[in-house]
C-alpha cells in the first residue's frame, strides 16, 4: 500500500533487487545512486541511520513527537514528564523522536523495543542489542549484527520496518551507556499485542508499533506509573500480514 500510494502521488519507485531486498539493501541502492549521480540527485532518509548529519537531522525533525507528548501530558496529567517512554526500534526514527526531549531527564525511563523475530537465538531475528557488536554501516559507527570477520548478517522480522541489522548511533549510545533499557519481542507476541489494541481501542497499529505494545506482558510497571507508548504508524500497510497471520480472510 505504501508503494502504491507513492506511485499515485507521482513518485518513481525503484525496487531493490540486491541482497535480501529489505531496508538495508534499499538504503544501499539509494546511497549508490546518489554517489553516481551527484549533480542532479540528493539523498534523504527517514530514519536515524546513515552518515552524519542524517541521524542528527532526523532526530531533530522527529522531536516534534516528544514536544507533543509534553503538551498532552501537561493537559491530561498535570505533568510534562512520564515515568517511561516506550518505542519500537529498527533504525529508530520514531524512537529518537519520542526520546528526544527526555534524553537529559534521568527520571524518565527510556525503553527501546526490538524485533526478536522467531527468537533471539533462532537465526531469524533483528535484536541488535542482543546480537550486535560495534561496526560500520551506511557511514555510521553503531551496533551491528555481523559475523566474526565483520560481514553483515541478514536480520529478520515479520515487520519490514524493523528488519534492519543495526540501530541508529544514538540508540547504540543509549544501550552502551545504560540510559536506555532494551527489550526484544517475538513476531508472535507482537502480532497478539497488535490484535489486542484493535479490540480494546479500535486502533489498528503498524506491526512495528505492536512490538512496543507487547512489552506489557514482559515488563512490570507500578499501578500509578505514567507510561507513554509511541505508535509509529497505522496498520493499513500491514493489513495483508495481519490477514494472513490470523487467517482473517
Amino acid at each position: 500500500p505504501n508503494v502504491a500510494r507513492m506511485k499515485m502521488l507521482g513518485a518513481t519507485v525503484v525496487p531493490a533487487e540486491s541482497g535480501s531486498k529489505t531496508l538495508k539493501d534499499a538504503t544501499n541502492e539509494a546511497i549508490r545512486d546518489w554517489i553516481n549521480n551527484p549533480t542532479d540527485t540528493h539523498y534523504i532518509i527517514g530514519s536515524v541511520v546513515g552518515p552524519h548529519p542524517y541521524p542528527d537531522m532526523v532526530a531533530r525533525f522527529q522531536s516534534v513527537i516528544s514536544e507533543e507528548v509534553k503538551k498532552q501530558l501537561l493537559e491530561k496529567e498535570g505533568r510534562e514528564n512520564p515515568d517511561y517512554v516506550v518505542a519500537c526500534v529498527g533504525g529508530g526514527s520514531n524512537a529518537a523522536g519520542i526520546y528526544y526531549h527526555y534524553l537529559d531527564t534521568p527520571e524518565v525511563g527510556i525503553i527501546a523495543v526490538e524485533a526478536a523475530g522467531k527468537g533471539i537465538h533462532s537465526g531469524e531475528s533483528a535484536a541488535t542489542s542482543a546480537l550486535g557488536k560495534e561496526g560500520i554501516i551506511h557511514g555510521s559507527k553503531t551496533l551491528l549484527m555481523q559475523t566474526d570477520d565483520g560481514q553483515i548478517t541478514e536480520p529478520y522480522s515479520i515487520s519490514a520496518g524493523l528488519d534492519y541489522p543495526g540501530v541508529g548511533p544514538m540508540h547504540a549510545h543509549l544501550f552502551r551507556s545504560g540510559r536506555g533499557e532494551f527489550i526484544s519481542i517475538t513476531d508472535a507476541d507482537a502480532m497478539q499485542a497488535g490484535l489486542e489494541l484493535c479490540k480494546l481501542e479500535g486502533i489498528i497499529p503498524a506491526i512495528e508499533s505492536s512490538h512496543a505494545l507487547a512489552i506489557f506482558e514482559e515488563r512490570k510497571f507500578k499501578k500509578d506509573d505514567v507510561v507513554v507508548v509511541n505508535l509509529s504508524g497505522r496498520g493499513d500497510k500491514d493489513l495483508s500480514t495481519f490477514i494472513d497471520y490470523f487467517k482473517l480472510a
